[in-house]
């Protein structure tokens, strides 16, 4: 059993292992196992694994791909039964994704050996809060993980499908096991209301010293205890006294930094951001907050980054993290150990360091407003959205910004912002404030938008709808998007999509 001295000491040895890493090194090695492993395999075969020898071999020999490319060319036929067709043996569990603007399902691969790259993940995860607090007594009680359901899909013998986090539940190490929260009986709750009321109040029963989910998901956990003790201040300290880490990731954290803040007041709490993907575990916080996240560089995993410029060209510019810049807008390439080879996940990151690689995430390649040729990413938006509610003193529950398209060849289109504020909803003069100021930080930021926006050329002013609290969990329960890891999309290009959230009424 993994007690609070030997992961001490392990802390101890991987630091300083991992601090030695030579990036590009690491990363070369990482590609060439996985290519020697699976040269035998359909895709080994197609794309000549046996004659590549290097980063620029397997460059030359391997295209780019997206979800579709391998659903159409190497999933969708054999499917359940992926059998040493891009991965050497048997597929044996399918995390179910859902694409946030467009609702497509996806059946990512998962195998033994992405099981065992995601616990060195958590071990990581352990080693940096460890190495940050060395008095640390966190594995004398335990971690809750507020995922989704882990009821799986038996799609045949000995093969299943589901949440990844109901998969990693179901999978957990034998020595995870006795310090985990919840039991996998509540945890196989599909009904996320009532899955929160019980574990609210099963959590008061419990030594909780590490919480990880999806920040919103965190907060509405959290209201529940504002109906349990109503006379009672609801922060961190008073609900769980010996919490030490709060891990989150997902989404960006900065619209729900203040609000985390206050509950934190008093207590020991040290946040965490991570970066998992249904693909793979990219990136972890080992610093201060805000000063990025740092690449997995040994798990089995191999990285490239398109800049999301070229990612449409024929001849897309493909770097690793020996040629990697700083402040470029890149799209996520992975090939990993669950047999996706080149794999755009439509993900977009830029590095604040690139000599121990660091990055921030930006957006999805697929979530940018460019409805009018503005071209507006995910991270501006954010930036001014965070801006605005300080512009006029309100803190935010959720957001939503999709496009308003004109009725007839004489209007101008735009941008409409639904947004659920924290308490009391602003005055019409404070919603005009914050689109002013949403409006002035993207001219500042972007030069597209900002030329769209000259004297009303192409693009009307921004518009913002003020809901009602509770709006956007009820719409996402509307659409069976409720708890675990369903975030709220920021951006929304489907256009129905967004009209479901427009005339949504709770």
């Amino acid at each position: 059993m993994l007690t609070n001295f030997a992961i001490k000491q392990y802390a101890k040895y991987r630091y300083n292992y991992l601090n030695k890493l030579k990036p590009q090194e690491a990363q070369e090695k990482e590609l060439l196992k996985l290519i020697r492993k699976n040269e035998t395999t359909k895709f080994g075969k197609e794309h000549s694994f046996s004659m590549i020898n290097s980063i620029k071999d397997f460059q030359n020999n391997v295209p780019l791909r997206t979800y579709d490319d391998f659903w159409k060319e190497y999933f969708k036929d054999a499917f359940p039964y992926l059998n040493n067709i891009t991965y050497k043996g048997l597929i044996p569990y399918y995390a179910v994704s859902s694409g946030t603007s467009t609702g497509t399902t996806k059946y990512i691969p998962l195998t033994k050996d992405m099981l065992k790259s995601n616990v060195k993940a958590g071990l990581d995860l352990l080693t940096y809060h460890f190495i940050n607090n060395p008095n640390s007594k966190m594995l004398d009680g335990k971690s809750f993980v507020l995922g989704g359901s882990t009821d799986l899909v038996k799609e045949a013998p000995g093969i299943y499908s589901g949440d990844l986090s109901g998969i990693t539940t179901m999978t957990i190490p034998w020595w995870i096991q006795g310090r985990y929260f919840p039991d996998k009986k509540t945890a196989l709750l599909k009904n996320w209301e009532e899955k929160i009321d019980k574990l609210a109040k099963m959590a008061l029963k419990e030594d909780i010293r590490m919480i990880s989910g999806v920040p919103s998901w965190i907060l509405i956990f959290m209201n529940k205890y504002k109906e349990i003790f109503p006379e009672k201040e609801i922060s961190f300290k008073n609900i769980f006294p010996n919490l030490e880490m709060l891990v989150h990731g997902g989404v960006n954290f900065s619209p729900y930094y203040d609000t985390f803040k206050n509950l934190m007041v008093g207590s020991k709490v040290e946040l965490r951001e991570v970066y998992p993907a249904s693909e793979g575990f990219i990136a972890m916080q080992d610093k201060a907050y805000g000063e990025g996240m740092k690449l997995m560089l040994d798990s089995n995993i191999f990285f490239e980054f398109v800049p999301v410029d070229e990612l449409q060209s024929k001849n897309p510019t493909a770097h690793h993290v020996g040629n990697i810049e700083k402040d470029i807008n890149y799209a996520v390439v992975m090939t990993t150990c669950a047999g996706l080879w080149r794999y755009i996940i439509g993900d977009t990151v830029r590095f604040v360091d690139t000599k121990n690689p660091r990055l921030l995430v930006t957006g999805r390649t697929s979530y940018y407003l460019s409805s009018f040729g503005e071209h507006i990413i995910m991270e501006e938006v954010e930036d001014a959205v965070l801006s605005a509610s300080k512009e006029i003193g309100k803190q935010i529950s959720e957001y939503s910004v999709g496009t308003l398209f004109p009725k007839n060849t004489e209007e101008l289109g735009g941008h409409l912002y639904i947004v659920e504020f924290k308490g009391e909803i602003p005055t019409d003069n404070e919603l005009q404030i914050f689109a002013n100021k949403i409006d002035k930080v993207l001219c500042k930021r972007n030069e597209d938008y900002e030329a769209h926006r000259a004297e009303g050329y192409g693009l009307n002013p921004p518009k913002v709808k003020a809901v009602k609290p509770g709006t956007f969990s009820m719409w996402m329960a509307s659409r069976g998007k409720l708890g675990g890891q369903n975030k709220v999309p920021r951006i929304i290009t489907n256009e129905k999509l967004f009209n479901s959230l427009v005339e949504f009424k709770k």
